[in-house]
């Protein structure tokens, strides 16, 4: 993108307001942007990061960030990305179990791998990550040859928000991040010279690649939902931004906002929304603010995305996916599939719908794959699918299934590592040799999720598997009920969940309100007139109140439903039966 477009504005980092109250921006062109990185190369490599190198980044979103990831990737190194939301006790789980030889971090990450001794035990080396390595050269970065990247090789390690479990280190190869690339550019028709404000920090990474002028936002990657809507929509009207991405929860807060204030934002095509199901009232928000754009629902994961999509166009001809209050068995039964359509797969995505098991699954042969309609487990396959978890044989082994023409050849990684000191790595890194190139015959990816197909080619998701409920007169997945209970208007959100032993457990569903005061017992009433209109939600009569909904921290917007039964289970919440 340098080469072809170099003196277009790369990136944009808000350092303040003008005098007229504007926000000022540090901007820098594709050439800069392209020099930063070489300079970043360099003072890497002067600091003896070497090709293989697996590198802890902790450095600022931003510039910072995009500079020396991109510089990482041209020396040959494995940058390992931890989101920084997910407390400090789960963070250092990660880096303990990432070894790093590396740490390009920010002072306070330093000192922090000096005090918290045993989690960063495998760093070698230490690099700062503050201020510009270009800015404090007396000459320009020497132009070395560029380390020849192995395109099949791990290019990353980036972990799982861990909303359903531990969160996971995926090992992502070069030619993985260059499908993704592929994939959403066409897929969402992304033009060089458009500009891009993306509110989760690493997404922002594909902006330059994309050829689009990225800018920074005003937020706090930790705490995302804390986010002033007013900083975000200014950004957006002041530099004509074009395509942001964000989770339902922090659209849907920027949606308000917009309505509230009478504004419009007619620069922006598009609005990716991923991170959970979009409700159905955000969908028509988006219609009243982007006069211009659509709302876009990618489907996906850490360890392959995007899978499908939709706009909010498509979810207009199927007549939405919310369930007016009273009655809908009409348009219910008029829907090929229950839950929330998630849209037709990606480019050189397949999906696939198999029988629901909670054991591994050796080879797409031992899989039995469903018919249309038939809610069953997400399986998916294609070039930018992941192969491996980094050093976790057993997760691997129970998300993945061999196809047809996977060999299961691997090649082994060290950690470079020669502390004395450190204790031997229990197994070594391990990624999968090069995806085949024909759909189908590499390795699905089990996305934990189930759902079902429609004739047209469209995906249907139903709920995470380890969150459906298992009573004893069937199975009820969380999608499908919720939707039910979110169209009454004193609710916020909604998660169903299962008292006692699968195969036995009692329905329930746990309610966080909307603001301001209301009639416990009214509600709850409402809720069970609700649940007995439709007949899947009828056997559920048990109401739960929780005041504020445990969340995940990097998109806020995945509902911990296990936590949300154990509390429910604990004897401390207060049952209300309407």
């Amino acid at each position: 993108m340098a080469a072809r477009q170099p003196r277009r504005v790369a990136i944009k980092v808000p350092r303040g307001r003008t005098r007229s109250g504007d926000i000022d921006y540090l901007a820098l062109t594709f050439a800069e942007l392209d020099a930063e990185v070489r300079a970043w190369s360099a003072h890497l490599r002067a600091r003896g990061v070497r090709p293989g190198d697996r590198t802890l980044v902790m450095v600022r979103q931003g510039l910072p960030l995009i500079a020396s990831v991109f510089a990482l990737f041209s020396t040959g190194a494995v940058p390992i990305i931890i989101d920084p939301g997910m407390g400090l006790r789960g963070f250092l789980r990660c880096v303990a179990h990432s070894r790093p030889r590396v740490l390009l971090g920010i002072p306070l990450a330093r000192i922090l791998s000096r005090v918290m001794r045993r989690p960063f035990r495998t760093i070698e080396t230490r690099v700062a990550a503050s201020g510009s390595p270009l800015a404090r050269m007396k000459r320009p970065a020497i132009q070395k040859p560029e380390t020849e990247i192995d395109n099949d090789g791990l290019a990353a390690i980036l972990f799982t928000s861990g909303s359903t479990g531990a969160p996971k280190g995926v090992c992502y190869e070069h030619a993985m991040f260059e499908a993704q690339v592929r994939a959403i550019r066409a897929a969402y028709e992304i033009e060089p010279g458009e500009t891009d404000l993306s509110m989760l920090p690493v997404f922002a990474l594909f902006a330059p690649a994309l050829g689009m002028t990225t800018i920074v936002p005003e937020i706090d990657p930790g705490r995302p939902a804390a986010l002033d809507p007013a900083k975000i929509i200014q950004a957006v009207r002041q530099e004509n931004v074009t395509n942001s991405f964000g989770s339902p929860t922090l659209w849907n807060k920027l949606a308000d906002h917009c309505i509230r204030e009478s504004i419009a934002l007619p620069s922006l095509r598009r609005v990716l929304c991923a991170g959970a199901p979009v409700p159905a009232p955000l969908w028509e928000k988006a219609r009243k603010i982007l006069p211009g754009g659509k709302l876009h629902s990618p489907y996906g994961a850490t360890e392959c995305l995007p899978v499908s999509t939709i706009s909010g166009d498509e979810i207009a001809g199927l007549g939405g996916t919310g369930v007016p209050p009273v009655s809908d068995r009409v348009a219910r039964a008029t829907r090929p599939c229950p839950g929330a359509c998630v849209g037709r797969a990606t480019p050189e995505i397949q999906i696939k719908i198999i029988a629901i098991t909670d054991t591994p699954i050796a080879t797409l042969a031992d899989a039995r794959e469903l018919p249309l309609g038939e809610i069953g487990e997400i399986i998916v396959t294609g070039p930018a699918v992941t192969r491996e978890y980094d050093n976790l044989p057993a997760a691997t082994a129970a998300a993945k299934i061999r196809g047809a023409g996977d060999g299961g050849g691997k090649y082994q990684v060290s950690s470079n590592t020669s502390n004395k000191n450190a204790p031997a790595p229990p197994l070594l890194d391990t990624c999968h040799l090069p995806l085949p190139t024909s759909p189908g015959t590499g390795v699905w990816h089990r996305m934990g999720d189930t759902g079902c197909l429609d004739a047209g080619g469209r995906l249907w998701f139903c709920g995470r598997k380890a969150e459906r409920v298992e009573t004893a007169s069937g199975t009820l997945f969380t999608e499908p009920c919720e939707q039910v209970f979110r169209a009454h208007p004193q609710v916020a959100r909604c998660a169903l969940v299962g008292l006692g032993t699968p195969g036995s457990q009692i329905p329930a569903i746990v309610v966080q309100p909307a603001a301001g005061n209301f009639d416990r017992a009214k509600l709850a009433a409402g809720l069970r007139a609700l649940a007995a209109a439709h007949p899947l939600t009828a056997g559920i009569t048990r109401f739960y109140f929780h005041p504020d909904f445990p969340v995940d921290v990097r998109h806020n917007a995945k509902i911990h439903r296990l936590t949300l039964a154990s509390w429910a289970a604990s004897g401390k919440a207060e049952e209300l039966k309407g």
